[in-house]
């Protein structure tokens, strides 16, 4: 009888009924939302809905014209639109916990090698995420606002609306921290062996038009976002062929050997 060269099955006997798998999901819900919550907690006691608002709305006032304000044209507009950024901001923060969770209900069901592959795209994806918020706020929002106030006429008062600003600041936000997973993205097509590291190089010239025309598409019509979004597209890109190489040869699966048949 022929023994198994990559040892026993990892996940031998671990099998559950589907009830403890939807008992274990609901509790790991639970878990984060509890997480979110409490984060959502001590952002309303400081530095509260209000400064939160404020610290998002900075980089417009800072290049708005002396005196002009951000206005509310709904009446629960400035109670809603506060909580609605508190929220966002929480998720933000818990979101490490939020993704243990995910995490630890899947991993049981994974092999050592497939967990290999899963942990590091989470935690990466993760971090490049956050990395374009942080892109998108502290640098892409002041040069925007000031791009578009220079070529305000001088008889126009710029006066936002909060939710219309809300509006563009998430949508704004989900595109560059999309546009940041990039190299995530190539590694998964690279490890699933749907497109090979030299296609992923012959593609480099196509890829750069693409993501002018996907700039253009997603941004508001300035030269300066649409940059700021397309460049940094463009870098990762590189960044995600040499990843491709390193995330290929650490995460393979166990060669199982053939035995000899007498």
């Amino acid at each position: 009888m022929a023994s198994n060269p990559s040892g026993p099955d990892e996940l031998g006997g671990k099998e559950q009924p589907f009830v403890t798998h939807l008992i274990e999901l609901r509790d790991r819900l639970v878990r984060a939302s509890i997480a979110v919550g409490l984060v959502f907690g001590a952002l309303c006691l400081w530095p509260g809905p209000a400064g939160l608002y404020d610290l998002l709305a900075a980089p417009l006032v800072a290049n708005l014209p002396k005196g002009s304000t951000l206005i509310a044209t709904n009446v629960i507009s400035p109670f809603v639109v506060p909580l609605k950024i508190t929220l966002m901001a929480a998720f933000l923060v818990a979101l490490p916990v939020v993704l243990y969770q995910m995490w630890a209900f899947v991993a049981p069901g994974l092999y050592t090698h497939e967990k290999k592959l899963v942990l590091p795209l989470v935690i990466s994806s993760t971090l490049l995420f956050l990395m374009g918020v942080a892109f998108c706020y502290f640098f892409v929002f002041g040069q925007v606002f000031k791009f578009i106030q220079s070529f305000a006429p001088k008889s126009i008062t710029a006066a936002p609306d909060i939710e219309a600003y809300l509006s563009f600041v998430l949508t704004m936000f989900i595109a560059f921290g999309a546009a940041f997973e990039v190299p995530v993205v190539v590694c998964v097509l690279a490890r699933m062996g749907l497109v090979s590291i030299e296609k992923l190089k012959e593609f480099r010239s196509y890829f750069v038009v693409l993501a002018f025309i996907i700039a253009a598409i997603i941004t508001p019509p300035d030269v300066v976002s649409q940059l700021a979004l397309a460049i940094p597209m463009c870098i990762l890109y590189e960044v995600g062929i040499w990843a491709a190489r390193i995330f290929i040869k650490h995460t393979q699966a166990p060669v199982e050997e053939s035995t000899p048949t007498a």
